[in-house]
């Protein structure tokens, strides 16, 4: 069986098409991890949504942002943006299908890959946070997704505050720093406090702030952490930190990675397979 990790689609489903093509994908062999953004800003979400709901156990998910804003127009508490490119799902006679499994994917998955612990989010995890801990934190937020108080809890989840994570946090203020980790974050200071304007790479830090992931002493440091999210940052040449949005959607590659077991020593063997994405949408 090989294993894939997935950047982010955003609704690219021929580009999606041809990587499955590339890796010669086969969902009675193979497992595919995809790293949230399924939908949004390219041509064919729905048929993104059609096709992972068709490979049953042979596809996981985590949710970003855009996955979560879909399930926020669906349910009328956000007014779709000008780039977004959802009506083929909210028009569809099986859109209940589609956002019931949207609801029911993951905000964050950690799995063992030849004994070596990969913890998959869309956007980042906070210096403070272990692994587990994260998927701890993760459930909470998914408990609420499939519950009867979603509509509820979509009605309050946006905004930048708290800025930072407390374990005295409860109710909508602590679900909110669990989403805006896993959806939203690229930067961060050395005590976890969290900043969202900045969206450029790895040189447009603010002051006093850095990449998530460079943060001294963060928890995770001794595992394998693969995201998407950010595609300004594209593709990270280090072995425990798998940025996976090379931006598709904006006319950048699609990029998958396979994982598995290194004959040469004790890591993680990996390859990385690309391949052009046809869209070219404007960054907004």
């Amino acid at each position: 069986m090989a294993l894939y990790l997935i950047g982010d689609v955003q609704g690219c489903d021929s580009a999606l098409q041809h990587l499955l093509d590339e890796i010669s994908f086969s969902p009675s062999r193979d497992k595919l991890f995809f790293l949230g953004d399924l939908v949004n800003r390219g041509p064919d979400s729905a048929s993104v949504l059609r096709r992972l709901m068709a490979f049953g156990e042979a596809a996981a998910c985590v949710l970003g942002n855009h996955d979560l804003h879909l399930l926020a127009l669906a349910h009328g508490v956000r007014q779709p943006h000008r780039k977004d490119t959802l009506n083929d799902i909210l028009n569809a006679p099986d859109r209940t299908a589609m956002l019931d499994w949207l609801r029911g994917q993951k905000m964050a998955l950690l799995e063992s890959v030849s004994g070596h612990d990969v913890l998959m989010v869309h956007a980042g995890v906070l210096p403070a946070w272990s692994a587990q801990k994260t998927i701890t934190l993760a459930s909470e937020v998914e408990s609420v997704l499939r519950g009867p108080d979603l509509n509820e809890f979509l009605q309050v989840m946006y905004g930048d505050e708290p800025a930072q994570w407390s374990e005295a946090l409860t109710g909508t203020s602590r679900l909110r720093v669990i989403v805006n980790t896993l959806t939203r974050l690229r930067f961060c200071d050395a005590e976890g406090r969290m900043e969202f304007k900045a969206k450029g790479g790895l040189d447009a830090a603010p002051e006093g702030y850095m990449p998530w992931f460079d943060v001294p002493g963060r928890q995770t440091e001794a595992v394998t952490v693969a995201f998407g999210h950010w595609s300004t940052l594209g593709w990270l040449d280090r072995p425990t930190v798998l940025a996976m949005d090379t931006g598709c959607v904006w006319g950048g590659c699609l990029s998958a990675m396979r994982l598995g077991h290194s004959r040469a020593g004790s890591g993680l063997a990996q390859e990385l397979i690309q391949i052009q994405c046809k869209q070219a949408q404007v960054p907004g």
